[in-house]
């Protein structure tokens, strides 16, 4: 599911190759495959999120951003040209920041923030609109390749399935958290 909604968030703001896209939570579940999809595509990567996680972005080829106050100024200095696309896959302001940013309603989706979608009339593509065997097979194939990473963060055993939920609930993980039967 985190690969069907990264890859249709990615789809969705129609990454070229050269376009610089900002991903929010961008070492979380989705948004650790969609830095990865994104760079695949051939975007410049921007990727917010902790500092924990910033080794990994920079391995995958993605610039690493320090999330919360002051972001603004932090892509900016970042990247001094113009940000084209935005996946936001955290929610929080981050799709008021993208138009900040000045990119255009049509190259912004969040998979999280439907109020601000339905404000701004940006998109919210996500899994139900790649949730198809051609998108998990083509998944399966960067996989294959090694052109496609998934994170695991933790596996927890089935017996300790309210663990692993309070673990997702600080919203804090770097890709998939797993449970074993």
């Amino acid at each position: 599911m985190a690969g069907t909604t990264a890859y249709a968030a990615v789809r969705s703001v129609a990454l070229s190759a050269g376009d610089t896209v900002v991903v929010s939570g961008a070492a979380g579940e989705v948004g650790s495959i969609a830095v990865q999809l994104a760079r695949n595509a051939g975007a410049k990567v921007i990727g917010l999120a902790g500092a924990t996680n910033h080794k990994w972005l920079t391995d995958h080829g993605v610039i690493p951003v320090l999330y919360g106050d002051g972001v603004e100024d932090r892509i900016r200095a970042a990247f001094a040209g113009k940000v084209d696309a935005f996946i936001d896959t955290f929610g929080g302001g981050y799709v008021e920041l993208a138009l900040k940013l000045g990119v255009a309603p049509n190259r912004i989706d969040t998979i999280i923030d439907f109020a601000a979608s339905a404000k701004y009339g940006v998109k919210t593509e996500g899994s139900y609109e790649a949730a198809t065997a051609d998108v998990l097979a083509q998944l399966a194939g960067l996989l294959a390749a090694g052109h496609l990473e998934i994170p695991i963060a933790r596996v927890y055993p089935l017996a300790q399935v309210r663990d692993a939920y309070r673990e997702l609930e600080q919203r804090h993980t770097r890709g998939k958290i797993v449970l074993e039967p």
